[in-house]
């Protein structure tokens, strides 16, 4: 199929990971992927945005850099409209972003097939975080993008229901969780001779993931577990202080930013994997890295992580505040380890949580018959 893929992102970040395993995933499935999204986009690098676009995040004040995202919506309808005109796709595919309706006009003007995929509600999420000036516009424009796709592709069914009750029909929405390449995991090396248990995270380190519980309670619990942070994030500086105090420094190690493709091998050497907290609706993308390595996973016991996850079979859940509870029933137990990384891998194998399995799932919906 031909297939017209639009995005406004502009960092290397999650969602460029998203962007790039799915077009991958797509072509290397044989259809034919034209990508429009900023120019700038290019000039990031991964874990950052493009200088431009970040001194002009300095610059503005907030509404007006609102106004200067609704005002992106003419270049970037421009660009797409020429692209559908000489491509004519079967559909068009848009990941979802707040004040970005290029796909969506589209599809409304030329009544063109439109697949969105919504990964999160973004007016609500900005809204909260005091990032948001023209709340009323943003939700306006956001529930009007999503009731104008033929399908829209939320990653959880937690977040299908908050698209329902913004009046998008039950039947035009289909639930698409994040995937993994499983072919980029190596296979887990052996069980290490002395006895050692590596507890690991993937990601951007904030201070509400609760980290320094962890590092706290490895200092008060026995002297055999380590713990590996992949990422960087705000909260390293007072982690690595923290750890330094606790005399945990050489048990502690914090690997700064990771390209993707070195991940894999990083998240094979995790015994156990730590989802410490989720954002409600969310498809965390790095379940799936501790699914595909094999890993025994703990994780908040909140409905968008059950999706994916079942206490006591492919993970264990804690209620709030019970971390380090399920880390201490896992590092004392190494069958129970072994059982329940066995059983994810399985899972996200039988569940086809892959970005080939997303690929056939997005062209299944593409197609109107």
């Amino acid at each position: 199929m031909r297939i017209l893929y639009s995005h406004r992102i502009q960092s290397h970040d999650g969602q460029g990971v998203h962007i790039e395993e799915l077009v991958r995933a797509l072509r290397e499935a044989g259809h034919e992927v034209r990508v429009v999204g900023p120019s700038f986009y290019d000039q990031a690098g991964f874990g950052g945005e493009s200088p431009t676009i970040a001194r002009i995040r300095r610059l503005l004040p907030g509404f007006l850099g609102e106004l200067a995202e609704l005002a992106y919506n003419l270049p970037a309808y421009r660009r797409l409209h020429a692209a559908w005109r000489e491509m004519q796709p079967d559909f068009v595919y848009e990941r979802c972003n707040l004040y970005f309706f290029a796909g969506a006009w589209l599809a409304r003007r030329h009544k063109i097939r439109l697949l969105l995929e919504v990964n999160s509600p973004l007016a609500d999420e900005r809204a909260k975080h005091g990032g948001l000036r023209l709340a009323w516009l943003a939700r306006r424009l956001e529930h009007w993008t999503w009731r104008s796709a033929a399908k829209v592709l939320p990653v959880t069914h937690v977040l299908a229901g908050i698209l329902e009750a913004a009046g998008v029909p039950r039947e035009r929405i289909a639930v698409v969780p994040n995937g993994i390449d499983l072919a980029r995991f190596p296979p887990r090396p052996p069980a290490p001779a002395d006895g050692s248990v590596t507890l690991g995270f993937v990601g951007f380190v904030r201070a509400w993931h609760g980290l320094d519980r962890v590092i706290e309670g490895m200092a008060a619990g026995p002297g055999h577990t380590r713990l590996v942070v992949v990422g960087d994030g705000p909260a390293v500086p007072d982690l690595t202080a923290l750890a330094a105090r606790l005399g945990l420094s050489d048990r502690v190690r914090f690997t700064g930013l990771v390209q993707p493709q070195d991940v894999p091998a990083l998240v094979t050497g995790f015994d156990i994997a730590l989802q410490p907290s989720a954002t409600p609706y969310a498809s965390p993308l790095k379940i799936f890295d501790y699914m595909a390595a094999g890993c025994a996973i703990v994780a908040p016991n909140q409905p968008n992580i059950r999706e994916i996850l079942a206490d006591g079979r492919t993970a264990l859940l804690f209620a709030e505040g019970g971390m380090w509870e399920s880390l201490q029933t896992l590092i004392s137990d190494p069958g129970l380890r072994s059982r329940l990384g066995q059983a994810a891998r399985a899972e996200l194998e039988r569940q086809n949580y892959t970005w080939a399995g997303n690929a056939a799932r997005v062209v299944a919906h593409g197609s109107p018959y």
